[in-house]
């Protein structure tokens, strides 16, 4: 592959995966598209691209030249900032999808040949589980959060854009990620922090709620499948297999983080604190990725505790990022954009 890449967001968690995963097995030009906000860091892509800095819902076809893919990541994520700023949700989520399906319109001017809009989402745009069951291509929306309620509504205008217009486009629906520069207003890696510092960990409800883990980089691969070998206008469920009770998955952190600390064990399970639950907490999100590992071959190659070794001692070995990322850009952003809402 040799054609031109533009990818959206690319400066974040997963976004920054994908690009390192490309560019180490392909021969690709890639251009990202990244609004730099608190939890993106150009740091985090190891190799050297084209990168434009600027908001997706402003870009414009001139801008941007010729390219061949969009895989777009760029989004807002944490869904307790969507309860209290749902509108910051819908103008990235929505507008910014929205109008990088027209720039990718206008650019190909309809000769669609060769071309893919690859729209990465989330299973949280199907709702919530019972004990039973699992998430598939075939299941119905229903988003309890203005997150979900967000990218789901991204989700119909990529499809939209597809039966109007015949643009091409796919799309996957993912588990959690978690995994290496991770922004630590996520589970997985503020625990960690808090953990080290003997902070408290707060945990929603009784800390029976259950999610599916997938480790970024099989994400990444999995992206990479669809993205070559995906078939034009299907969605594609991402999962790993691993479903986790909240309160499961923060004991095998904290037993984790104290061992690499050479603390004696159960040293910080002191450190759990239940607190009242949040609005619109789905109880159970599983996803049944049989789709993708029978039509494309793709399975995750890690299962949970042998991720989170991995996870967990990237973090402790890299304190410093950890520490900046939230000592500095993070705290001036949320300032600037939030403090005053």
């Amino acid at each position: 592959m040799s054609k031109k890449v533009l990818v959206t967001g690319g400066a974040g968690f997963i976004g920054s995966a994908f690009i390192n995963h490309l560019l180490d097995n392909f021969q690709c030009q890639v251009l990202c598209v990244d609004k730099l906000t608190y939890a993106g860091r150009k740091e985090n892509i190891k190799h050297n691209i084209d990168f434009l800095e600027k908001d997706i819902c402003d870009v414009t076809s001139d801008e941007l030249g010729d390219f061949d893919y969009i895989v777009h990541f760029a989004a807002e994520s944490h869904v307790d900032r969507s309860i209290t700023e749902p509108l910051e949700f819908i103008k990235t989520n929505v507008l910014g999808t929205a109008t990088l399906l027209q720039v990718a319109k206008e650019a190909w001017k309809h000769d669609f040949e060769g071309k893919l809009f690859y729209h990465v989402s989330t299973d949280e745009v199907y709702g919530s589980l019972g004990e039973e069951g699992f998430f598939t291509e075939e299941t119905a929306y229903d988003p309890h959060s203005p997150y979900s309620a967000s990218k789901a509504s991204s989700d119909h205008f990529v499809r939209a854009f597809a039966d109007t217009y015949g643009l091409p486009t796919v799309i996957s629906n993912c588990s959690n990620n978690y995994g290496s520069y991770q922004f630590p207003e996520k589970l997985i890696p503020l625990f960690i922090k808090n953990i080290v510092n003997n902070k408290p960990l707060p945990v929603y409800g009784k800390g029976e709620n259950v999610r599916d883990w997938l480790f970024v980089n099989d994400h990444a691969r999995a992206i990479d499948v669809i993205f070559h070998k995906g078939k034009l206008g299907d969605t594609y469920n991402i999962g790993g297999f691993n479903e986790w009770k909240n309160i499961d998955l923060i004991k095998v952190m904290i037993k984790t983080v104290d061992r690499l600390l050479g603390r004696e064990e159960g040293t910080s399970d002191k450190l759990i604190t239940y607190v009242t639950d949040r609005a619109g907490h789905d109880l159970r999100y599983a996803i049944d990725s049989s789709k993708l590992k029978g039509e494309l071959g793709w399975e995750p190659s890690l299962q949970f505790e042998e991720g989170i070794e991995k996870t967990v001692a990237w973090y402790l070995d890299n304190s410093e990022w950890l520490e900046s990322i939230t000592s500095g850009a993070y705290k001036v952003y949320y300032a600037k954009n939030y403090n005053n809402k």
